[in-house]
């Protein structure tokens, strides 16, 4: 299955702590993106500019928000950050850290929380904690774009039989427009209920409708093993 390093771009426009802002800007014009990675001399991460970054400073001291009390009780955190921001002269100054980053080993859906719950676009994909490439909103949304054939074939190879060693011939398996009617039987409950969560999981499905029995009836079903989630969707 899909993970971050199959979608990410390699080619990363990088900038480093000391980088004026204006070339910063430039940068982003001239590669037509909406933000930059700041490493460091060892190509390490140590965050981003954006453009929201550069916009907080072109729009000035009286467009940041200021709380009730804030003379006596001081400026929240970004109104002070905001306030660095506008000084700001370099990428170092202006950068928003640290930075969320992602492994390539990671699965899609797991940088996709990533960016919902940071309210981001964009993951720098790390391993030791170097810049290998970056993972976009657009990178995820194409990858959702898989024909039904394409969810078919992952289905069977990836999930069924690579990853839960079940013989996919034993199930009858469709896809219609993304959503997944999934027939079958399982060795045991617990197998049958992991069938059903990691199809749902895979980038491009919209539905499943799973009618899998099983032969050994092994307990309450649950939540599937994180390591074996994370293995499926590599």
């Amino acid at each position: 299955m899909l993970t971050v390093q199959d979608v990410m771009t390699t080619r990363v426009v990088t900038v480093h702590l000391d980088t004026p802002l204006k070339d910063v800007a430039r940068s982003l014009v001239r590669h037509g993106i909406s933000g930059v990675v700041v490493v460091d001399v060892g190509s390490r991460v140590v965050g981003v500019v954006s453009e929201a970054d550069l916009l907080i400073k072109e729009s000035g001291e009286g467009a940041l928000p200021h709380r009730r009390g804030s003379r006596f009780i001081g400026e929240s955190h970004e109104t002070t950050a905001g306030r660095a921001k506008i000084r700001a002269t370099t990428a170092g100054e202006a950068m928003t850290a640290p930075a969320i980053t992602v492994d390539p080993e990671a699965s899609l859906p797991a940088a996709a929380t990533l960016m919902v719950e940071h309210a981001i676009n964009r993951l720098p994909v790390t391993r030791a904690g170097r810049l290998i490439g970056i993972v976009t909103r657009a990178d995820l949304v194409r990858a959702f774009v898989r024909t039904d054939e394409q969810l078919e074939a992952s289905i069977r190879h990836d999930i069924l039989l690579r990853h839960l060693l079940v013989d996919p011939v034993t199930f009858d398996v469709t896809v219609r427009q993304g959503v997944v009617a999934i027939r079958g039987q399982a060795e045991t409950r617990t197998i049958a209920d992991m069938i059903e969560r990691l199809v749902a999981a895979l980038p491009g499905v919209i539905a499943v409708d799973a009618d899998i029995s099983w032969i050994v009836d092994d307990g309450k079903p649950r939540p599937p093993d994180r390591d074996l989630v994370n293995a499926a969707n590599r």
